[in-house]
């Protein structure tokens, strides 16, 4: 019998009468002997009495889930039995007239908004949005994105991941050829276009010399610029860094950050925003509040709405969404709530978002989501920003004495030097015109402008920016501007002022209002112009430098980045759309980031903690993918040699290494490792190399390679599930953990040492260039002993042909690799010898006995059953199986559990590291990878490799046992 079959009987005979037969008197009845007296009559009536309960009890019982019309014969059913019960035979009426009082308590209340132009109602529809992001914050492009992009929710907001059409060559060709569009509020490209709203903005106000004291403290000179560095300093450019805690350089990194200063205005005071990811947010909030000593949040004193009437109206509204709501235009007391923003109002009023310390004055203020920031990259970013944008006419009266628009532009009208700020301002932005590429820009450089509303100048029509040939000519403005860029005083913007914000946000000309005076125009699709009406717009344009690093594509993927108030995210988003830029989302975002070779954030900073959450987050995701397969159909990573292909273990691969380089007192080892080449057996550099066994196996009956592990080092206790990395736990060599090296002056000295050769001498003459020194002992192991563990950021450029991919592993190559290779250019790479699986046996035992428990289980449940025992499942079975389940949780076919031996020597070619990510690139037209190596497994692979064959590297991926050799190169 089957097991459907068996649960179906089961529930079936669940509610059958029992037994209830009185036992016979013992002993036999003597032959010939006096018969035996009957039985007592109580005895008797007692047993029919039992037997006659027990059968009342199962006729009143139902056996099934069916309702009680449903189980009469199909002549005698009616259709009006589901809800007429008097058409049911008078026995059944009761029975039925309890299911129906069931089912009214268990029936959903019903949704008052039935009807659809109820739930379209502007007023229902603001508040429903509201409803729903109360967990996951829109972007004011939200709409727009979720009708066009697989969207997911991350980082507390909901976001485009990639579009939904085919458009992955297309956004390549928009970030070379146009432009690319991100939404930066989250990030955006041209003729690539991103919206980068979500990342978030932190505005510290103080004194100019306090806040340069305490910010010292989180960022080191070693890596590059810091926040005193007085090109940035003057508010002219935009600077970049990495964030640590305080004075913790080079461990326990926070994150990178970009930063931006307001230009000197005469105050003592400066201010200062600074960007970051959405991921490092709350890290680096901590940090600041810790140096500032900002205890305590700031009291900020919380007006009352003007139109209080208006909003008690729009409140009883929403709590009695099904009932009609009439229109008044008059200034009765039922007037059209007030217009809310999409992806604003989410802010809890309760909440602080600003700290002040009593100690030092300083003020740290949150700016998330208050200022909107969108991406353009590509060549074609000027043509597009000077088609949308237009400079804001003057204005020195004011259109309405009773409305507030435009009243601080007014203002500033009357004040001739910022008159004359303006002009230069609208001059410079137009010679932007004239410029071929934004890379042609000093990095960095940032321009304040007021603009007009964009909506005005709206084309007809989807089109092409394009470029007039007639812009591009030797001009000596344009020149001056290549070379000194943008003056300081040309920095400043109003968007600064969160006063000016506040009223632009609040005096915003509706849609409905704007389409209203076009339908007025006395010839249709004529351009409106709303004269003095018209609304003024302070932004902040901020030029994205593109690949800086290397010396093949110099300024791939620049552009500018759009710094807007809040409200105004629609209206500047559809004129951007209108000039035909194309519109990116994360995985956009994370492709022209891989092209550049640079970090991407968070994915690529495993010493944050942002970081190595991302990569917990991320190895759940693959192994419950894993999981999800058919055991026949996943790939044995044990017989691949593959210890943990679900995450990167960088603590164990630097703690090996740091091992080998503890065992030797200098590189005497040649790669590979063999034992009889170190200096003592067993305490070299190297571990000995795991022996090849052949055998024949026992699937197939063919011979076949296997790999004995036989590594001397002690393997790490992991804990969790299989594959996971212990993060920041365990003995005290773990608690040091490890670090990315970052320091500009080392990292281009062993850049130099990797750099690839061909021909006698180019290397000691490239060397001397450069100004780096030689590669020797004396060089080097001071290099390792200040970083015994830290990691190298590459990027790998495959030979032949192969596609790199996630957590693919970074080898050293034998001398007889390198041998091939010399002989033969066509060599792809040596193969992986197969491992045996030592944990296959336990597995399908632990099956066998799964089995066995549940067959053992099934025969006590029947034997209960049988004896009229009520609990059908005892609890000694149950607790036996909880106990062996958790025992055995984390023994999977095909992933290595509990412990990890030594990372380096596992396989027969030493590790290096790993692959964070990898494809093949459409700009090289090769596979391309990007990852992590030890710093001084990379020095002992280049000191032991000829000088024409330094950086050569062979890669591995998780699922694969061919090795293909790439090319390792360090871009600073």
């Amino acid at each position: 019998m089957s097991g459907a079959r068996e649960k179906k009987r089961a529930k079936k005979m669940r509610n059958q009468p029992v037994s209830v037969t009185m036992p016979a008197e013992p002993g036999p009845v003597p032959a010939g002997g006096p018969r035996p007296c009957p039985p007592p009559v109580s005895t008797f009536a007692q047993a029919r009495a039992a037997e006659m309960k027990a059968m009342l009890k199962a006729v009143t019982q139902k056996s099934s889930n069916s309702l009680v019309f449903q189980t009469l014969p199909r002549q005698m059913r009616r259709r009006a039995m589901s809800h007429n019960i008097k058409r049911l035979p008078r026995r059944l009426q009761e029975i039925a007239r309890k299911e129906a009082e069931k089912a009214v308590h268990q029936k959903k209340e019903q949704s008052k908004t039935k009807c659809r132009k109820a739930r379209r109602r502007h007023v229902n529809l603001v508040a429903e949005f509201n409803r729903r992001q109360r967990k996951n914050i829109w972007l004011e492009t939200h709409i727009w994105h979720a009708k066009r992009f697989h969207m997911v929710k991350k980082w507390g907001y909901c976001l485009g991941n990639s579009p939904t059409e085919k458009c992955y060559r297309a956004c390549y060709r928009a970030m070379t050829n146009h432009c690319l569009l991100q939404s930066y509020s989250h990030f955006t490209t041209i003729l690539l276009f991103q919206d980068l709203s979500y990342y978030c903005c932190l505005e510290l106000t103080g004194k100019e010399n306090e806040l340069l004291k305490q910010l010292a403290r989180i960022c080191s000179i070693d890596t590059g610029l810091t926040f005193r560095v007085a090109r940035c300093l003057s508010g002219r450019f935009q600077g970049s860094l990495n964030l640590y805690r305080a004075d913790r350089y080079p461990e326990d990194a926070l994150g990178p950050v970009t930063f931006i200063w307001k230009p000197r205005d005469g105050s003592e005071n400066r201010q200062l925003w600074i960007w970051m990811h959405p991921a490092l947010k709350q890290d680096v909030l901590n940090e600041l509040k810790e140096i500032f000593q900002c205890s305590e949040p700031e009291k900020v004193y919380i007006p009352e709405p003007a139109t209080s009437a208006q909003e008690e109206e729009q409140m009883d509204v929403v709590l009695s969404l099904g009932k009609k709501r009439k229109k008044e235009d008059k200034e009765g007391e039922k007037a059209v709530p007030v217009k809310k923003i999409i992806g604003d109002g989410t802010r809890d009023p309760l909440q602080s978002y600003s700290w002040i310390s009593q100690t030092t004055g300083v003020v740290i203020s949150d700016r998330t989501m208050e200022i909107l920031r969108y991406r353009l990259i590509g060549p074609l970013s000027h043509c597009v920003l000077t088609e949308t944008l237009k400079a804001a006419s003057l204005q020195t009266e004011m259109a309405d004495s009773e409305s507030e628009l435009n009243n601080w532009w007014v203002e500033n009208c009357k004040d001739s030097e910022k008159v004359s700020l303006h002009q230069r301002q609208t001059a410079i932005f137009e010679l932007l015109e004239g410029i071929s590429s934004p890379s042609e820009m000093p990095p960095g450089t940032i321009l304040g402008l007021t603009v007009g509303d964009p909506r005005v100048n709206l084309p007809k029509k989807k089109r092409k920016a394009m470029p007039d040939p007639e812009k591009y000519q030797d001009n000596d403005k344009v020149r001056q501007l290549y070379l000194e860029g943008v003056p300081v005083e040309c920095a400043h913007s109003f968007i600064w002022d969160q006063d000016i914000c506040k009223n632009v946000t609040e005096n915003k000309i509706s849609e409905q209002d704007l389409n209203q005076m076009r339908a007025q125009l006395l010839v249709p699709g004529s351009q409106l112009d709303l004269g003095p009406c018209e609304s003024k717009i302070p932004i902040l344009l901020v030029q994205q430098p593109g690949k800086m690093a290397g010396e093949d594509r110099p300024g791939w993927g620049s552009g500018w980045d759009i710094y807007l108030p809040k409200g105004w995210g629609m209206a500047f988003w559809i004129p951007f759309i209108y000039r035909g830029v194309r519109v990116g989302g994360l995985q956009e975002a994370a492709k022209h980031s891989e092209y550049q070779r640079t970090p991407h954030t968070p994915n690529d900073f495993p010493d944050c903690p942002a970081g190595m959450q991302f990569a917990k987050e991320l190895e759940a995701t693959l192994l419950e993918k894993f999981k999800r397969r058919p055991p026949a159909k996943r790939a044995n990573y044990i017989k691949l040699g593959t210890l943990s292909p679900f995450i990167c273990p960088w603590e164990q691969l630097t703690k090996n290494w740091e091992g080998r380089m503890n065992a030797s007192e200098e590189f005497l080892c040649p790669s590979p490792p063999h034992a009889e080449n170190c200096a003592t057996e067993g305490n070299g550099f190297c571990d000995p190399e795991p022996e090849v066994a052949k055998k024949a196996s026992p699937e197939t009956g063919e011979v076949e390679e296997t790999m004995e592990i036989t590594s001397s080092e002690g393997a790490i206790k992991r804990e969790g599930v299989p594959g996971s990395q212990n993060f920041g736990e365990g003995d005290e060599a773990l608690t040091r953990g490890f670090v990315v090296l970052r320091s500009k002056k080392l990292l281009m000295q062993v850049a130099a040492w990797c750099y690839p050769t061909s021909g006698k001498d180019r290397r000691i003459r490239l060397i001397s260039r450069l100004g780096q020194k030689e590669m020797t002992e004396d060089v080097f192991l001071p290099i390792l002993m200040r970083y015994p563990r830290a990691l190298v950021w590459v990027s790998l450029s495959l030979l032949r042909k192969g596609n790199p991919e996630l957590h693919a592993m970074i080898c050293i190559p034998t001398e007889d690799d390198l041998l091939h290779l010399s002989k033969d250019k066509l060599f792809c790479g040596p193969q992986e010898p197969k491992h045996r699986d030592i944990f296959k046996h336990r597995v399908q035992e632990l099956k066998e006995e799964k089995k066995k428990r549940k067959k053992k289980k099934k025969k006590m449940e029947k034997e209960e059953e049988k004896d009229n025992v009520e609990a059908l499942e005892s609890d000694s079975p149950s607790v036996l199986d909880e106990e062996t389940t958790e025992e055995h949780e984390d023994l999977i076919l095909g992933l290595w559990p509990d412990t990890l031996p030594d990372v380096t020597s596992h396989c027969s070619r030493t590790l290096l590291g790993y692959v964070t990510r990898g494809d093949f690139s459409l700009a090289a037209g090769c596979g391309e990878a990007l990852g992590f190596v030890s710093l001084t497994g990379l020095l002992y692979m280049l000191h032991g490799q000829p000088a024409d064959k330094k950086g050569l590297v062979l890669l591995r991926t998780p699922a694969s046992l061919q090795y293909r050799f790439a090319r390792l190169t360090i871009e600073v």
